[in-house]
């Protein structure tokens, strides 16, 4: 099946604007530590009850002593910009996230390396993609500096979190949300910023070990002209029910399709799809404003550029990739995100199909120089980290 020269284009790594945000220098954390006023908390873990959260390491489940925040209003813009105890948040029954999901959110991690240091991964693109997000969700944006001196600040203040073992990191979770009290379809007059940290390991744990991928053909994760490029909870929410089919039928995970032909591989849900032939060339879904652009996809297709391989953005029709499997036209499909960094895909599956995908060779080899970056084991030439502590 033919591309029309519209569907198909190279990729270009530094084209789009979040790239070209990740690009420009961030200040030293020195110049920015201090923008968020330490309020200590006054009854922190143990020495002991840390230790054991760092030896039990759970994505997501156990969170460390301090969060950031600040608040805007519209009266008011941004303020109250303070390092306070981890705790329950306390909010009106009528706070407008909970009726409206005016909401956003962000995913990036901390790095110990050998060292002792501690390090983020290119944080400008999170900080643009969170003012992003922001503008279709009718949330102020955050200054990126600002959004960058929470991390440091909360970093600093729990350094002691960040844990050391292969594959393990600090994971942090900026988001902001309608805190303001009001039934009515309206953009909220004031917004609650936070960050928290939960000190993980592999968000898979079973490692690179291949995983099976459900299509969900009923159900889309997002339209055109919605929020599908915008990381905000209702994307999410809408791909747990395809998650709970994709469980019952033996899936780790599941794909969507586009919502208007409703036959082009779309996303993971929550993670971007990359495809290799046979002759090196990699392609991935193109940005159609139903994907999330993510991070990690961003970095990978400069590395793959540099390593000499053809990175093709393009419309990709399910049915010409299960042809293109079957042929041995394509040899691995590998998805990728923040949480899980890289992951082979070893079985796609839909109603009228199941199909084995047995390579992973580039798959490995971007994890380990991605990951080689990031834990400061391989040397950095593009300056993607960042020095929080």
């Amino acid at each position: 099946m033919s591309q029309t020269p519209a569907a198909a284009s190279t990729s270009d790594s530094l084209t789009t604007p979040l790239a070209r945000a990740a690009a420009v220098p961030v200040p030293p954390a020195d110049s920015l530590a201090g923008r968020f006023a330490l309020a200590a908390n006054p009854h922190p873990a143990t020495d002991a009850e840390r230790a054991q959260a760092l030896t039990d390491l759970h994505f997501g489940r156990v969170f460390t002593d301090h969060m950031a925040h600040a608040r805007w209003t519209r009266t008011g813009g941004w303020t109250d910009h303070a390092i306070i105890p981890f705790g329950d948040l306390t909010l009106s029954p009528a706070a407008a996230v909970l009726h409206y999901a005016q909401e956003i959110f962000e995913g990036i991690k901390a790095y110990r390396h050998a060292d002792g240091s501690v390090w983020t991964f290119r944080p400008r693109y999170n900080a643009a993609r969170l003012n992003l997000s922001a503008r279709r969700m009718a949330v102020p944006e955050l200054p990126e500096e600002d959004f960058i001196a929470s991390l440091v600040d909360l970093v600093r203040t729990d350094e002691a979190w960040v844990p050391s073992g292969e594959g393990e990191s600090l994971y942090l979770r900026p988001y902001a949300f309608a805190s303001e009290a009001f039934l009515g379809v309206h953009a909220a007059d004031t917004i609650d910023y936070y960050v928290i940290a939960s000190p993980s390991g592999a968000y898979f744990t079973h490692g690179l070990q291949p995983i099976s991928i459900w299509v969900a053909q009923d159900y889309h994760r997002a339209g055109r002209g919605g929020t599908g490029f915008a990381k905000t909870g209702g994307n999410y929410a809408s791909s747990l029910l395809p998650q709970q089919e994709a469980a019952a039928q033996g899936c780790d995970q599941v794909c969507f399709l586009d919502d208007v032909t409703e036959k082009n591989l779309e996303e993971l849900g929550g993670m971007n799809l990359m495809i290799v032939d046979a002759d090196g060339t990699v392609r991935t879904p193109r940005l159609t404003g139903t994907i999330l652009e993510g991070n990690t996809r961003s970095a990978i297709i400069r590395l793959l550029q540099d390593a000499g391989r053809r990175v093709v953005e393009e419309t990709i029709p399910l049915e010409r990739l299960l042809e293109d499997i079957d042929s041995g036209k394509v040899r691995e499909v590998f998805a990728c995100g923040t949480a899980a960094v890289v992951v082979p895909l070893g079985r796609l599956k839909g109603k009228d199909f199941d199909v084995a995908i047995e390579g992973s060779e580039v798959t490995h080899e971007i994890y380990d120089r991605l990951t080689g970056i990031q834990y400061g084991r391989l040397e950095d030439p593009y300056d993607w980290m960042y020095r929080l502590a």
